[in-house]
C-alpha cells in the first residue's frame, strides 16, 4: 500500500516527497499533470533535483514511485477509470499538499483549492469504504485565521466564521478544512497550517522566489513602513516538510491541527534588518510606521507599471506587485502558537535571520531562478 500525495511538483510538496523517500520506506502514488509519461517524469525530476542527485531520483522513480497523470480539478482527478481504481485500491493514506496560492484570482482558488480538495475527498471516501484509510493529512495555512492584528493565535481559536478574510486563497483554504472535517468524520486526519514559508534553513538554494522577491524589494529600501518591534512569523520549508511527514507517519498524533510556524519565537523586523545589515555591511533602515498609507499608494502605482522586457522598471514593477499581495500579511503583527508541533518534534524551527542572507544572496545572484539540470541523455527515454 502507498501514500497518495498531491502537489509533488510544488515547493512544499517536493520537500515532503524528498523527506518520505529519504527517511521512510512506503511507496508513493503521485498525481502529476502532464501530457505523457515522459513529461511527468521530467516535471518530477525538475521538482526534486534540489534534494536528490539523478541516480538516487531515478532509483526511487523505478522502485518506489508510481505516477498517475491527472488533474486535480477534473472529475475523477482526470484519470481513466482503471487508473482511478488502481490509485484508490493501492492508497493507504493521503497527503494533500496541492493548492493555488494565487491570492489575486478567485477563479484559480475556487478551481484548485475547493474543487480539487473535493476530488481528493471523494477518492479518500472510496478508499475508506473499500479497505479503510490510515490517515488523511491536509496542508492548509495560518491565513484561515482571517483579519488579525497584534495577536497570538492558537490552533483551536484560529477559525472564526464571522471574521473577514484577506483574500480568496485564505477563504478557500478555510472551506477546505471544513469539508475534510465534515465529509470524512471517521477518517483520522491531520490539518497543517504553515505560516510564511520562506527558504530552507539547511541551504541557500531555493526554487520558490515570489516571497523572496518581495523581501529583496523591502531590503533595498532605506525607510520601512513597519513598527520595528512587530513580529513576523516566518518558518523554513524544511521544518514544515519534516513536521508534515513525522506527524502523518505517527500512529496517534496528540492533536488533529498544528500550526507550522515560529510562534512566539518569531523575530521582529528590527532583529531581521539588523542581521541583514550586518551580513551585508550596510546601514540599517529607518522605521516610519506612519507612512504605511502613502507607502501602499506608491506600491500600488509601481505595481501598475508596464513589465515589458527585463529592465529595471519591469523588475521594480514585479517586486511591487508581489509586495502588494503579501503586504497585508506583513503588517498584522500576529504570530501563531507552535507549542504543539514543537512538543511533537522536540525542536523549534531555525530563526529566519540564521539563513536569510544566504537565501537572498543566492536568489539575487541567480536572478530569481533556479539553475535546473536537464534529464541526462544516458538515462534514456521515460517508460510507462
Amino acid at each position: 500500500m502507498a501514500i497518495f500525495l498531491t502537489g509533488s511538483t510544488g515547493y512544499i510538496g517536493a520537500h515532503v516527497v524528498a523527506e518520505l523517500l529519504e527517511r521512510h520506506r512506503e511507496p508513493l502514488n503521485l498525481l502529476v499533470r502532464a501530457r505523457d509519461v515522459r513529461e511527468a517524469e521530467r516535471r518530477l525530476w525538475r521538482a526534486l533535483q534540489l534534494h536528490l542527485d539523478f541516480p538516487r531520483f531515478h532509483n526511487h522513480l523505478r522502485t518506489r514511485i508510481t505516477i498517475f497523470r491527472g488533474d486535480l480539478t477534473e472529475t475523477g482527478l482526470g484519470l481513466a477509470a482503471t487508473d482511478y481504481r488502481r490509485l484508490m485500491e493501492s492508497t493507504d493514506s493521503v497527503i494533500h499538499v496541492a493548492a493555488s496560492l494565487n491570492r489575486r484570482s478567485e477563479r484559480s482558488c475556487l478551481n484548485v483549492n475547493l474543487r480539487g480538495t473535493l476530488e481528493v475527498i471523494k477518492l479518500a471516501r472510496q478508499a475508506q469504504d473499500h479497505h479503510g484509510l490510515r490517515r488523511i493529512s491536509h496542508v492548509s495555512t495560518v491565513a484561515v485565521a482571517g483579519h488579525r492584528q497584534n495577536e497570538r493565535v492558537e490552533e483551536d481559536r484560529a477559525i472564526d466564521w464571522e471574521r473577514s478574510d484577506y483574500d480568496p486563497y485564505a477563504r478557500t483554504k478555510k472551506f477546505c478544512e471544513h469539508m475534510i472535517r465534515e465529509l470524512l468524520p471517521e477518517v483520522p486526519r491531520t490539518i497543517f497550517r504553515p505560516s510564511i514559508v520562506l527558504g530552507d534553513s539547511r541551504r541557500a538554494e531555493t526554487t520558490q522566489f515570489d516571497m523572496v522577491r518581495a523581501f529583496v524589494f523591502l531590503a533595498g529600501l532605506p525607510i520601512l513602513p513597519f513598527r520595528p518591534t512587530d513580529q513576523i512569523d516566518i518558518v523554513p520549508v524544511d521544518f514544515v516538510a519534516e513536521s508534515i511527514v513525522a506527524l502523518h507517519q505517527k500512529e496517534k498524533p496528540a492533536h488533529d491541527t498544528y500550526h507550522l510556524s515560529s510562534g512566539t519565537g518569531s523575530q521582529t523586523y528590527q532583529e531581521l534588518t539588523d542581521a541583514l545589515a550586518d551580513a551585508q555591511r550596510r546601514s540599517r533602515p529607518l522605521y516610519a510606521p506612519g507612512v504605511e498609507v502613502p507607502f501602499r499608494w506608491v506600491v500600488d502605482r509601481l505595481a501598475d507599471w508596464p513589465r515589458q522586457g527585463r529592465g529595471w522598471r519591469a523588475t521594480v514593477s514585479y517586486g511591487a506587485s508581489l509586495l502588494k499581495v503579501f503586504l497585508p500579511y506583513l503588517v498584522w503583527n500576529t504570530v501563531f502558537d507552535n507549542a504543539r508541533v514543537v512538543s511533537e518534534l522536540g525542536r523549534k524551527p531555525k530563526a529566519f535571520s540564521d539563513y536569510a542572507y544566504p537565501l537572498l544572496k543566492f536568489s539575487s545572484e541567480h536572478r530569481f531562478s533556479y539553475p535546473y539540470l536537464d534529464w541526462p541523455n544516458s538515462a534514456g527515454e521515460a517508460t510507462g
